[in-house]
């Protein structure tokens, strides 16, 4: 993309704009030894600490092997950088992931000629061929091979001019390097010793620079000195260094003084050293840039030199004359008012003999104190005080009232002059001579009128020191105020604080934080005007409009400086840009611009003024606007690491995903004062492209899997916009969408597959066994049931039989006690009927007979054969009674066991008493025995606990 840009004529008069860059920002070494610049407009600089790097924004340090000082540098502009220090020379190269990395040559060098063991002074890239030169070889390096050509003096410098090498043998003389060998320059011994610098002069000539004999010239066949006004200077301060400038300039850097720059006639253009802005008087290196910027390798620190600027600055760097209030040029004088006085100095003084533009400032005996405005009336200066207002006469000034505060002067008439003071408004008229002189005060306003004019009706316009706007009308003979009218927020001003007016295109507007304004005859009120607010843009809320040349205004916003041009009805155009660097620099609300002729301002900042050259910053070239460069990619997900470092769209770059919250750094390699703001597009993530910013880096977080195209663009000055650069960055999946877990999750797929069908064969196979095992358990349950009923049925049977024998055994059981009882019964009624039998002779029966028929019945009756039979008997059908009987209670006799079986079989007493041969009265005797042969408590049952035994 094309910036449009031009190349002006550096002047003498100030110094050009310089930007310092200190060691405190670019964290490195001191010295910077040599200056380069690649293909995509990054500077490095040879540091003592190692090869360091500036885009326009960002710095960075990269190091040598063993920390090594960078001594030279140079770029091919292919992407490698080439560097050298002691004993080490090679290249620097982005790698895949632009990391800058080293690449080091010395093992190309051929084995008999190392190690080197010497510092690399020079590097320049010829085409194909890169040259390192040391003070005792010249290292060739072309198609991966070395060739060493070797000088049999120590050399000093080697200089590439053209397609030329020159090179000085120590107490020889110059040589050229031709054809890998060095050959003498005849004549060179006029040069003497320590030849610092050859540049190209004019056709053939070379201009060649030395440390102490000042400037010789070479035209390839015979060297002369050069006679020029920079020869003396640099013999006494040290010529170390030099640069060509614009094809017609030449800027030589010093050992003591910094930089002087001569044109082709010899003549000094101008001088920076620390005391107008360098950081250093000792120049390490030079190096001019394609927007010719000058840059500056200095013992301690780097400088940019803008000499192509329209605008020069002078500094009062020893605060002599305090804060400049307004500054003009008049009779070949320029003067300062400043608040400790009015300063003059001679203006182009001493034509072409001396170096360049010289000031000395001296004060103006009498006007000590503040001055607030210089201003030039027909021929006359005056200069408001604020002791009075005085008319300047060369060195001298002349007090014409001493009426104090006078803050501005304005043309009332083509003979009066009204004047805003701290208490009203004075008039003045002209003498005789043309000499301004005091007239008279304005009776009856007395307020502190900050600013005055006058609009097209007559009527005066003053902006009050503090609070609102006054219109005053004046009587005829313009001695009195006949009438004034106070304006304020209720009159529809936007406010009754800071409101200012002027005459801006011969229209009265007033001035505000809101806009500007106009007042309105018919509604007596203020109304916003819209269309000069539109077209000024952010120069709306201006504080204060001076007047220019040929339709032009200056509009400062508080600080800020703009020009715009009204000179074509019904189209306004602003230039604000290539006023930035004096932004912040002059005095707030006492703003002072002037015109010397018709195309150079003298502009007053607060330590002194500026020149512009209104021709040069309107002179326009085509040159080329860089790309804005991506320099870092990080990761910010903990903690910040740095992920990529790349100045190319080439190389895509893979973020694991989780590192996928991440903060992209871009900038601009332009480097002159410029508001550069940016604008970015993340296609893939954003929906449009976002709004213009100054920020130089940009945060996405939590970005999912895929590919995103970064884009990004610079406008410079709100009006040059670049092309869009493309970053590609890839955030891969996490571990789990990973290829490799892909093809584990096919593989687990296909296993788990192969696992299920496997499982279900299996489960088939099992369910089939199982059916079959489940057919062979019912088949076997089924036989046990059947075999278990069978037994269960056998069991019942013989349950059955057992219950049929039990029954019929207690039957029998019964059936034999019970014919014992009746057996009994009837011997007890035998023998008691034999008690009444007689023999035949009707006598009763002998006593002997009766006992013997008595015994024979009793032992019937306690026959033990009916007991055993018995025993046995109720044995079969009490199973083990009587066992378990005797075991728990061994003290039992036979006839307790017979009373407990017949208990046990529940026989009445009746019964018992029968089958025990005894009474009732002795069964219950024996009933009670028994109980408590049992051990039985009161309210147990003796039949039951027999029963249950």
């Amino acid at each position: 993309m094309n910036l449009l840009a031009h190349a002006a004529d550096i002047k003498s008069i100030g110094v050009p704009y310089v930007q310092n860059y200190t060691k405190a920002q670019y964290q490195s070494g001191n010295q910077n030894w040599s200056v380069t610049r690649d293909e995509h407009g990054i500077m490095y600089f040879g540091n003592a600490e190692g090869l360091l790097s500036f885009d326009g924004k960002y710095w960075q340090l990269n190091r040598m092997p063993h920390g090594l000082i960078v001594r030279a540098v140079a770029a091919d502009g292919m992407g490698k950088v080439y560097a050298g220090g002691f004993g080490e020379f090679g290249y620097w190269q982005n790698n895949k992931k632009g990391f800058l990395t080293y690449y080091s040559l010395i093992n190309f060098i051929p084995k008999k000629y190392q190690p080197v063991k010497e510092e690399i002074w020079k590097i320049y890239v010829d085409k194909d061929k890169v040259i390192f030169q040391a003070f005792s070889s010249i290292y060739i390096y072309s198609n991966g091979e070395i060739t060493v050509v070797k000088s049999p003096k120590p050399l000093l410098f080697l200089f590439k001019t053209g397609s030329r090498y020159f090179a000085e043998q120590i107490n020889t003389g110059l040589f050229e390097l031709k054809n890998n060998k060095l050959v003498y320059i005849k004549g060179s011994n006029i040069l003497g010793s320590r030849v610092l610098s050859v540049l190209p002069f004019q056709k053939g000539k070379y201009l060649i620079g030395t440390a102490k004999n000042g400037l010789f010239l070479y035209d390839g066949e015979t060297i002369k000195p050069w006679q020029n006004q920079a020869n003396d200077f640099l013999k006494n301060y040290q010529l170390n260094n030099a640069v060509f400038i614009h094809d017609k300039y030449f800027a030589f850097g010093t050992i003591l003084n910094g930089i002087v720059i001569i044109d082709t006639t010899g003549n000094v253009v101008q001088h920076l050293n620390k005391s107008s802005g360098l950081q250093n008087n000792t120049v390490l290196s030079l190096y001019v840039d394609t927007e010719q910027n000058l840059w500056a390798g200095l013992d301690n620190g780097i400088d940019r030199i803008e000499v192509n600027s329209p605008l020069y600055f002078y500094f009062d760097k020893t605060g002599r004359f305090g804060t400049v209030y307004s500054s003009i040029i008049f009779n070949n004088k320029i003067y300062l008012g400043t608040n400790q006085g009015l300063f003059y100095s001679e203006w182009l003084p001493g034509g072409n003999n001396q170096l360049l533009q010289a000031f000395d400032f001296k004060l103006i005996p009498g006007s000590q104190g503040q001055v607030w405005e210089l201003s030039l009336q027909d021929g006359r200066l005056l200069c408001s005080h604020n002791d009075g207002t005085f008319q300047v006469n060369g060195s001298t000034i002349t007090k014409i009232t001493s009426l104090s505060g006078g803050w501005t002067i304005k043309k009332f008439n083509t003979s009066q002059l009204i004047q805003g003071t701290y208490n009203g408004l004075i008039i003045y008229s002209k003498d005789a001579q043309g000499n301004w002189k005091f007239d008279h005060k304005i009776e009856g306003f007395s307020e502190p009128s900050r600013s005055v004019e006058q609009d097209k009706k007559g009527q005066i316009w003053v902006s009050h020191a503090y609070k609102g706007i006054y219109k005053v009308t004046l009587s005829a003979d313009m001695k009195r105020a006949v009438s004034q009218k106070y304006y304020d927020k209720l009159s529809g001003l936007p406010d009754s604080y800071n409101v200012g007016v002027f005459n801006l295109d011969n229209n009265i507007v007033f001035s505000s934080d809101s806009g500007f304004y106009v007042y309105d005859d018919i509604t007596d009120r203020f109304y916003k005007y819209q269309q000069l607010n539109k077209k000024l843009h952010t120069f709306s809320s201006s504080n204060k409009v001076i007047a220019a040349i040929g339709g032009k205004y200056w509009f400062i916003n508080h600080g800020r400086v703009a020009l715009a041009n009204l000179s074509v009805p019904g189209k306004l155009t602003i230039d604000s840009n290539r006023f930035s660097i004096l932004n912040g620099q002059m005095v707030q609300n006492y703003e002072n611009i002037n015109l010397i002729n018709n195309i150079i301002y003298l502009i007053s900042i607060d330590d002194g003024f500026v020149i512009l050259n209104d021709k040069d910053a309107l002179s326009k070239t085509i040159i080329n606007l860089p790309d804005v460069l991506i320099r870092k990619v990080e990761n910010v997900t903990d903690k910040t690491t740095l992920l990529s470092n790349t100045n190319s769209d080439d190389n895509e770059v893979a973020i694991p995903y989780n590192q996928n919250n991440i903060r992209i750094a871009y900038s601009l390699p332009y480097y002159k004062q410029a508001k550069i703001k940016y604008q970015y597009y993340l296609e893939g993530y954003s929906k449009q492209w976002s709004d213009w910013t100054f920020q130089t880096q940009k945060e996405f977080t939590n970005l999912n899997q895929g590919t995103y195209h970064f884009k990004v663009r610079a406008k410079i000055n709100d009006e040059n916009i670049t092309k869009a650069t493309t970053f590609t960055f890839v955030i891969l999946p996490p571990w789990y969408a990973g290829k490799i877990a892909l093809t584990i999750y096919v593989l687990l797929l296909a296993f788990a597959i192969y696992s299920i069908r496997y499982y279900y064969r299996s489960k088939l196979k099992r369910h089939q066994q199982e059916i079959q095992e489940k057919l062979q358990r019912e088949k076997e349950e089924f036989l046990n049931r059947e075999a278990i009923a069978n037994e269960q049925h056998i069991v019942t049977i013989k349950n059955e039989q057992l219950q049929a024998d039990l029954a019929s055994k207690s039957r029998e059981l019964a059936n034999s006690a019970m014919n014992i009882v009746y057996k009994n019964e009837l011997l007890q009624k035998i023998s008691d009927e034999i008690n009444n039998f007689k023999d035949s002779t009707g006598k009763k029966l002998s006593g002997d007979q009766l006992k013997k028929i008595h015994k024979v019945i009793e032992e019937g009756m306690s026959d033990d054969r009916d007991w055993n039979v018995f025993e046995n008997s109720f044995n079969e059908a009490h199973e083990n009674f009587f066992k378990k009987l005797k075991q728990g209670h061994p003290d039992l006799v036979p006839n307790d066991l017979k009373l407990c079986a017949y208990l046990r079989m529940n026989m009445s007493s009746k019964e018992m008493a029968s089958l025990l041969n005894i009474s009732l009265r002795g069964v219950e005797i024996r009933r009670y025995r028994l109980r408590k042969k049992l051990n039985l408590e009161h309210d147990k049952n003796l039949v039951e606990f027999l029963i249950e035994l």
